[in-house]
């Protein structure tokens, strides 16, 4: 399917339905189902075992402002990549790229969900706000110049996440093993140049793909494959080191964690798979659609909630169950 017949599509489209649901199209600009991408202001507060309700209620709000704070970012998103999404088989029917929602009330949207957030995150704390307001910057730097650079487009977006994290714990007020921030930054690389993998099969010719995203004439399935093992094999190795970390084990008084490890590989690997097979259109498809990857995901949170807070009795009652005598340093 050429450029011209895209482009005719999108308008059939448009033209097909005069009296669009506003609610419909209002929620699809925000794109919730992508808010799921926020949870990860909440490692700090598990990993600090913090169940006050002050911290509770902290890290919910700061939750809250991301969710804000990234619609509002979607929604300018949309208005700036309006025609480039009529060139692509599933984005040309977003709300704007349709014309079903205008420039200006895009626009409105994008401004009112962002300083909506930075008000919830001003609530939560001076710190969180700031660290609100750098990522609404990065964004904005991603949307008009970044995301046109090969690599440094996933940079970008890997780094929005890693200020997330950051404004997790800043919202319970807790230090992050700067391991786990590694671990934070390259496992979003790996989700990353596997979404551009996915949005590299989604076109016939790289013509094509290059129409849509510019940065996609650069990237090849050879490269993405180099690119996704690396990212993969960094994110696992330090995800390793934090759970070896003696001061991790010293905190959870346990060294459990690192036997959660196999999760890991399973999701790491099932992950690459459906990407490499073309089976998906991102992350977030895969989250939400693949049972198996989202049962690992599951199975990886509670057995990481359970050995945080409970490991050390966990090991107490497997040494009386297996009779095994209390640990001796060498």
């Amino acid at each position: 399917m050429d450029v011209t017949e895209l482009r005719q599509q999108a308008e059939r489209g448009s033209a097909q339905d005069p009296m669009p649901n506003r609610l419909t199209d209002m929620v699809r600009l925000i794109r919730p189902n992508q808010w799921v991408k926020n949870v990860f202001v909440f490692p700090a507060l598990v990993f600090a075992r913090r169940t006050d309700p002050q911290a509770l209620l902290a890290a919910g709000l700061a939750f809250v402002a991301f969710c804000l704070l990234s619609s509002g970012t979607y929604a300018l998103n949309d208005v700036l990549d309006r025609e480039e999404d009529r060139l692509h088989p599933k984005k040309r029917m977003r709300p704007v790229a349709s014309g079903r929602i205008s420039v200006a009330a895009a626009l409105l949207a994008a401004i009112g969900f962002t300083l909506a957030g930075l008000a919830v995150a001003a609530y939560v704390h001076r710190a969180v706000a700031v660290t609100g307001l750098a990522y609404v910057l990065l964004m904005l730097g991603y949307n008009l110049v970044l995301k046109h650079k090969v690599i440094v487009d996933v940079i970008t977006i890997a780094i929005g996440f890693l200020l997330r994290a950051i404004a997790g714990g800043l919202a319970v007020q807790v230090a992050i093993s700067p391991w786990l921030l590694v671990c934070t930054f390259t496992l979003c690389l790996f989700l990353g140049f596997g979404k551009r993998q996915c949005e590299l099969a989604a076109f016939q010719s790289s013509k094509e793909a290059a129409n849509h995203r510019a940065t996609l004439m650069h990237y090849s399935p050879h490269l993405l494959s180099h690119l996704l093992t690396t990212s993969a094999g960094i994110a696992i190795v330090t995800f390793l080191v934090y759970t070896l970390d003696p001061q991790t084990q010293a905190r959870f008084h346990s060294n459990l964690l690192v036997y959660t490890t196999p999760l890991v590989f399973y999701g790491v690997f099932r992950y690459t798979m459906l990407v490499q097979a073309g089976r998906t259109s991102g992350p977030n498809e895969v989250l939400l659609n693949d049972k198996p990857f989202l049962l690992t995901v599951i199975l990886w949170v509670v057995a990481a909630v359970v050995i945080v807070y409970c490991g050390p009795q966990i090991e107490s009652y497997l040494r009386v169950w297996l009779d095994l005598q209390p640990k001796v340093s060498a």
